[in-house]
């Protein structure tokens, strides 16, 4: 059974740090792109930062730019993303998806929710004093 494992999150003070693991299992990341997406309270989700395929680009939403990184190490077969510098607008249901072969990392943040073959069960990030 092909499955996204997350762990990670929790409540953090503004301008601390967490970091969010997302373990594939059932199939290898190798060819896979892999995101980051994000979904608060009353708002559509957002694809926050993405990996394309190869690993050779990523993409990070303008807010986030500068505070987050996304990586892979694919013999853990396992995705990350690093959150630096945390402000409650960071507040939201994190989830991680890959894709086959989805060499853009931009199109990977924006694709139809069909196309992503696996999502994560999510977890909650609370950026509060």
């Amino acid at each position: 059974q092909s499955q996204l494992v997350q762990s990670g999150g929790g409540l953090v003070q503004p301008g601390g740090s967490l970091r969010l693991s997302c373990a594939a299992s059932g199939f290898t990341l190798d060819y896979y792109a892999i995101g980051w997406f994000r979904q608060a309270p009353g708002k559509e989700r957002e694809g926050v930062s993405c990996e394309s395929s190869s690993g050779g680009s990523t993409h990070y939403i303008g807010s986030v730019k500068g505070r987050f990184t996304i990586s892979r190490d694919n013999a853990k077969n396992t995705v990350y993303l690093q959150m630096n510098s945390l402000d409650a607008g960071d507040t939201a249901v994190y989830y991680c998806a890959v894709a086959f072969g989805v060499n853009s990392p931009q199109a990977m943040c924006t694709l139809p929710s069909t196309i992503y073959r696996t999502w994560g069960q999510g977890t909650q990030v609370t950026v509060s004093e």
